[in-house]
Parts: C-alpha cells; structure tokens; sequence
C-alpha cells in the first residue's frame, strides 16, 4: 500500500505528462479550429489534461476518463480513415502506451490508498483494461501484409505464358537493326528510350539465384566544394565489348563487362571553383560507331578523317559546358572532332557564369547529327543563358543547325557575333531519336525561374513543359505537343520519352510516351504529334501572384497516374498527435484549391509535388508484351512567394529546395517537401509504387507500395511503407523488371505479370540511377548492372560502387 504522505512517481509521471500534452493539444486544437480544422484536439487536449489532473489527485476518475477518451480517439480515428493500420497509428499511438501503462497493477495500487478508495474502483480499472485490450486487438488485426492482389485489372490480364527467346531477340518494328541484342548503346537501351534489355536468360523462375558478379570503385566522392545535390545517376552502356560509365566529376571509365576491371579512364578535370553549381551530376554518356553504317553517303574529307581515326566514339557531358569525343578504344581525345576532341557549348550564349550552363544529360546520336542540350540553373534569376538545342555533325563537331525556343523559326547556324535568345526555355534530360522518321523528341523544361512566369518570352510560352519533335538535318519544327500551359509548378519533363510500335485495333503505331512530373503519360504518334489517349481540357485553379497569370484550362491525359482525389486534413500524417496536429495547422494554412494550385504569399500546397509522379528515371517498356513498368511517387511540396525586400536576397542554396532567390522578378521563392516539424512527411503513406499498365488497353494490370523506410528512420526497421523512389525501372524479355531507385539501399526484381517482389540485394550505398542489362561476348552470360552513389538531395548514403549480379556460372 502506498504511504499516505508520500506521492508515488509512478502518478506523477504521467499526470505531468498527461497535462503538458492536454494544454499542447488545447493551445494547437484552437488555432486548427480557427482554420476551420477538426475539434477533435482541442477535446483530446481537456480530456488529458483533466486526466492528468486527477491523476496528481490520485482520483480513480482518472481511469474512467482516459478510458473513455482512449475509446473515443479509436472510434474518431476509425471514422476519420478507416481500418487503415497506418494512418491509424499516429493517431493513437502516444495514448495506447500510456493508457497501457496506467493499466499496470502497480500503477493502479497507487490509486488505492484511502484517499482514492471508494465505489466504483474496480469499474474504472476494468473499463480501462478492457479499453487497452480492445485497442491493442484492433490494430493486431489490422497489421497484416499488403494483399498482393492486382488493382484494376483487366477483363483479359497479362499472358502467364513466357515470351519465347527467339520472340524476345527479335527486333521490333521501327528498332535499330545495328544494335545487337547483347549491348545496351544509348541511356534508355537504344534512342527509342524502351530501358529494354531484349535478354531472357533471367526469368521469375530463376532470379532469386543472382549473385553478385562484380564491384567496381570509381574512386570519385564528394569533395568539400562540391555542391549540396552531388548525385551518381548513371546508367551505364554497354557496347564495343566495353561498359562506359561517368562519374558527377565527369570522370569517363571503360570497365571489362566480365570482372568490372577498368580498360581505361579519362579524367576532364573540370573546374571545381565555380561560385555556384546547383547539381553535380552525369546521368550518362552517349556512344557512336562509324562503322555501323556502311551504306551512308560520301563523308566529306575532314569527317572521313575523323572516321578513321575514332571509328568508335563516346560523347560525354561536362559541367564546364563542353562536350568531349573519346577514342571508346582507348580513352583519348578524338582530336579531328571540334577543337582537339572538345565542342564548348558558351559560344552564342553572351555571358555564361561558370557552373550555370551544365549538360547533365548525355547528348543523343545518330548516323549523322549529335543532339546536345543543357541544363540551367533554375530559379536563380531570368538572365540565364539560352536553353537552344543544337545540332552538331557526328564526326567533325561542325555545328550544323540550332533551335531556341525564343527564335523557333531560325534554324541555320548563329552568325559569328550573334547571340541566342537569352533565358530561353531548355531542355535538362533526355532527348530521344527515331532515324527512320528523321526526327529528335525534346523532352523541354521551363524557362527558369520555374514558380514565375509573369515576363516569358511570348515565342517561348508555347515550348515550355512541352514534347518538341525536331527535324534531325535541319533542326527545323515538325511539331510539339504541350503538356502544362505557362507552367508556374515546375511541372517540365524530365522523363526521356520513350519510343515504341503500340498494337492498336488498326495495327502498329509509331507511339511516343511522354511520362511527366503530374503523372499524366501522353501517349502521342511520333509521326505528327496526334493524341493517341484523349487528354481533354479542363478548368483549373485561377490567381496567380501579382503579375503573373494563370492558364484557364490543362490538358489531362486518360492514362494518367494523378492522384484520385485532392489531398484533406485527415491524410495529415506524422509519428504522433502532436506532429500531426502541426501538419494540420500546416496544411490548413496553405492555399490549396488542388492540382495547379498557383503558387502564392500565402503558402500554396503543391500536390504532386515538383519532384514528380516520375521524374528523370522516366518509365520501361517491353515491345513484346507492350507492357510499361513505372514507379509513380506522391510528395506534397509547399511554394511560398516571398515579396522581393522582404527577405534577405538569397544567393542561391546550391539546390532546389529551400529559399531560391529568382532575380528579375517580384518574388523570391521557398520550395520545400510537406514535412513535419520532426521531418517526417505530413501526407500519410503509402509515398511511393511500382506499376504496370497494359498498353494494348491503357489500363493498370497492378500497382503496389515499393520499399521500406530502413535507411531514413531513426531505427534500421525495414518497415514496408512504399518509399518515394528517384530513378527509373528497367525490364528484361525475361519477364524481369528491375529497380533500385527507392530510399532504402537494394536493388529488387518483380515479375512483370504481377509485380510480385521475387529478389533483392542490399546496396553499398544509395541506388538513385535506373539499372541496365547486357550478356557478355564472351560468356554469353547476362549481367544486371546498377550504379549505386547515393544522391545528396535525398540524403541516402554517398559512394561510388558500380555493383553487377549474375546466375551462377554452371
């Protein structure tokens, strides 16, 4: 029995607690109220702090009151999201271990001394036993695994029935008869950007055997001046019997695709004292084989020359604003190509700052044309340099033509001393090539700054967030489709289309997919820009920022990953009630009229965020089956437009998240993920899935949640939530599909019927890059190859592994 003059901790404890977390929930309850939220945790803040009070009194009422309020919180929870275990958690999380705790004997023998003793005692304790139990028995039974059933599919699903080798090997209508089915040549694969490995050695019968083959260190790690966003986002290329890889520094590296040992290395040696990189990052490099073209008319001498010397060649990007050829032999500079081996991308550019002109992307290739574009720093002011792309001759790097947004109409090469549009819009990702119809797929960006566009150039308007089909001889415009009017959302596309022959009811189309940043995928045809999937017009939010506009309708594509519904309060999320409540009050504070709302002083919710339903990774798409595989991500951001004297003008944050100073216009910007004041996202989960649509019908054949929070929670837990994920799936003819973009450290295989997870390998770092696939010359052995660096914008762990699997040799 407790003494009657002493206070036993085990009350005072708790009751503290209870109400310091009452008058919390109270103070945060009212300002949600005044924003027109939920009652519910101004009552939660008076119920526990009451209960907290009896409990300093050591009154039994206690017990009977935070039973009640324990068993009222289950049943708002249930009434505000269902039987959904995880939304369920944080909103009951806190109160089931301390009403579990007030239900130990030893805490409830406190309450028996005299004066606490009366009728009704043993009430109180039942009812609040029994309160705890009933809880605890609701969410045992709601933590289940995720029914692995697929989502709406189809009448007629995907075949079970395997695609045959020689069905797999064979090359697709409208493919590149010179790419043999062993390499992988090009950043998506070939210049159709399928990410198709036509290789069925690896099937869902045998995938759990890979091993790891090989690792391969680059040795390039981050260095201290280097930028916040250093990336490893390669995928590398297999060709000329040699893997090619760049490293962020623009390393370039030829490895032996049996044993990962380096062939050789070619260090560019840029400069590294730039005043502001925003990315440091080199998705890839670009490959050309002379010889691959025996039939291609007479090459002028100097190209012959050219020819001779660098048969084989690898473009890469620097971000010194170049493009260099290398001899894919032997690693030195082809020094007919250019100026000794090197084309600078500043000339007709007027003044470029160093590090704000940067081709992250690989150029793309063809027979005759190198296509090469640029990234910009976005958001930093409106006098950036030109976003033109440009045609370069194969060979000799003369410049043959170039298209700027902001003089579409001008092709031929600038004139000694003329400059191009200045700020024009860009393009930062992929360009994709279809030699037969002559013609480059422009993936555009936006002229930056991104979140304003109240002074864009008039010619430009029409090209930004936009597929633009170019002429490969002439640069000339054969058409282009928009997919946001005057984007203000950075909502531009970073995904490479991808290219394919769609079997339709009237037989195969030339087909473009044009996966975006909203998660509408435009299925286009290649041939003149037509709408494949209807992508009607509809109203969406008006009033933009002083001076800027808004545009009165969007397209919406009917193949689309958007999310069903605009996000509400009860999808708040967090660890706890009490960061939950701040992302209510958040979330209740912000302007949100749902998709395309403008940004604003206010605060505007920006849902899909801007880092995209997919992004840069882009989508997989095996020609057999006509099956694309994609992993679509669901992040709020927040845009909030500060008046320019408002805050200290920022210089730029080396990223783009944070305050980003725009120049030139009224405003400066903050651009930040939906967090809550713990850092945890405020939308519930799932955040992140791997897909599958049948693209003979355009409807989902499956879509489930895809990673674990192991590698951003406090704890290592691999606790199954569905991760955001940056990077980009690939699929095999194996039936196969691989990705390692998510948050946690693996690479992971799914069977493409059903996307059931059927593998994955623990990485030695962050595997923000799409994999590849390749079978040996001389094994004949297929390999899997991803580059795992970790990304310095998402926070995963930074290295420089290149990692192969394989089957066991036999």
């Amino acid at each position: 029995m407790a003494s009657t003059t002493t206070f036993p901790t085990r009350l005072f404890l708790p009751g503290l607690v209870l109400i310091a977390a009452g008058l919390a929930l109270g103070a945060g309850g009212v300002r949600l109220l005044t924003l027109g939220g939920s009652a519910y945790y101004l009552v939660a803040g008076l119920c526990t702090a009451v209960a907290g009070g009896l409990l300093l009194r050591r009154q039994r009422a206690a017990l009977a009151l935070y039973a009640l309020f324990l068993a009222g919180t289950s049943a708002w929870a249930v009434a505000e999201v269902g039987l959904d275990w995880w939304p369920l958690v944080p909103r009951i999380d806190v109160w089931l271990v301390l009403g579990a705790y007030l239900s130990l004997p030893w805490v409830q023998r406190a309450l028996q001394a005299p004066a606490a003793a009366g009728p009704g005692s043993w009430q109180a304790r039942l009812l609040l036993g029994v309160t705890v139990v009933v809880t605890v028995l609701l969410g045992t039974a709601l933590l289940r695994p995720e029914a692995e059933a697929s989502i709406d599919t189809p009448a007629q699903g995907l075949s079970q029935a395997p695609v045959s080798a020689a069905a797999a090997a064979a090359p697709t209508p409208g493919s590149d008869p010179r790419v043999a089915p062993a390499d992988w040549v090009a950043y998506g694969g070939t210049g159709h950007g399928q990410r198709y490995a036509p290789a069925g050695q690896i099937t869902p019968d045998n995938v759990s055997r890979l091993q790891l083959a090989w690792t391969f260190h680059t040795g390039d790690l981050k260095g201290p001046g280097d930028p916040h966003e250093i990336a490893n986002e390669v995928t590398p290329l297999k060709a000329n019997g040699l893997l090619y890889i760049c490293t962020p520094h623009n390393i370039v590296i030829a490895l032996d695709p049996d044993s990962g040992q380096e062939r050789w290395r070619f260090d560019p040696r840029i400069n590294r004292d730039a005043a502001h990189y925003q990315h440091m990052i080199c998705r890839g490099v670009a490959y050309h084989d002379s010889t691959a073209y025996p039939q291609q008319p007479a090459r002028e001498p100097a190209a012959a020359a050219v020819a001779a010397a660098c048969p084989r060649r690898i473009f890469a990007p620097t971000a010194d604003a170049t493009i260099i050829a290398l001899n894919a032999d032997t690693g030195r500079l082809c020094e007919g190509f250019g100026q000794g081996g090197v084309i600078g991308l500043t000339q007709g550019m007027g003044p470029v700052k160093r590090g704000f002109l940067n081709p992250t992307s690989p150029p793309a290739v063809s027979q005759r044309v190198l296509v090469v574009s640029a990234s910009v720093t976005d958001n930093e002011s409106t006098d950036e340099p030109s976003g033109v792309i440009r045609g370069y001759d194969i060979d000799t790097g003369r410049l043959l033509w170039n298209w700027d947004a902001g003089n579409p109409d001008e092709t031929a090469p600038l004139p000694e001393g003329k400059t191009y549009v200045r700020n024009s819009p860009n393009s930062w990702s992929v360009t994709s090539i279809d030699e037969r119809l002559g013609m480059a797929y422009v993936p555009m960006g936006n002229q930056t700054p991104d979140i304003w566009g109240g002074n864009r150039i008039p010619a430009g308007e029409r090209f930004n967030s936009a597929i633009v089909a170019l002429d490969l001889a002439t640069g000339r415009l054969r058409w282009v489709y928009q997919t946001v009017h005057h984007d203000i959302w950075d909502m531009d596309i970073g995904a490479q289309p991808t290219l394919l022959e769609l079997d339709t009811p009237a037989g195969k189309v030339p087909a473009l997919l044009a996966p975006t940043k909203r998660g509408d995928i435009y299925v286009l045809d290649r041939r003149d820009g037509r709408l494949l999937v209807a992508a009607p017009e509809r109203p969406v939010p008006q009033g933009a920022a002083k001076g800027d506009r808004t545009a009165p309708t969007q397209p919406f594509s009917e193949l689309s990953f958007k999310p069903p519904r605009p996000l509400r309060e009860t999808d708040m999320w967090g660890g706890s009630p009490f960061d939950q409540l701040m992302c209510r009050i958040t979330f209740r504070g912000l302007r949100y009229e749902g998709m395309f709302t403008p940004p604003s002083e206010q605060g505007s919710l920006v849902y899909p965020g801007n880092y995209g339903i997919f992004d840069w990774g882009g989508v997989a798409v095996d020609p057999q089956r006509q099956v694309m595989i994609a992993n679509p991500n669901y992040m709020a951001f927040v845009s909030k437009l500060y008046p320019r004297g408002t805050v200290d003008d920022p210089s730029g944050t080396g990223s783009e998240i944070g305050l980003q100073p725009m120049k030139g216009t009224p405003y400066a910007v903050d651009l930040h993920p939906l967090l809550s004041p713990w850092g945890i996202p405020c939308q519930a989960p799932p955040w992140g899935y791997l897909a599958a649509i049948d693209l003979k019908t355009m409807r989902k054949l499956w879509m489930h949640k895809n990673g674990t929070i192991r590698d951003s929670a406090p704890l290592p837990v691999p606790v199954p939530l569905g991760v955001p994920s940056l990077g980009g799936p690939m699929v095999t003819a194996g039936g196969v599909a691989f990705m390692s973009a998510t948050l946690d450290d693996y690479l992971r295989a799914y069977d493409v019927r059903t996307g059931q997870q059927l593998w994955q390998a623990r990485l030695p770092a962050g595997g923000q890059a799409t994999p590849m696939s390749y079978v040996s010359d001389r094994t004949g052995r297929q390999y899997v190859v991803v580059m795992a660096g970790g990304h310095g914008s998402l926070g995963t762990r930074l290295g420089d592994s290149l990692v192969a699997y394989a089957l066991p040799q036999p």
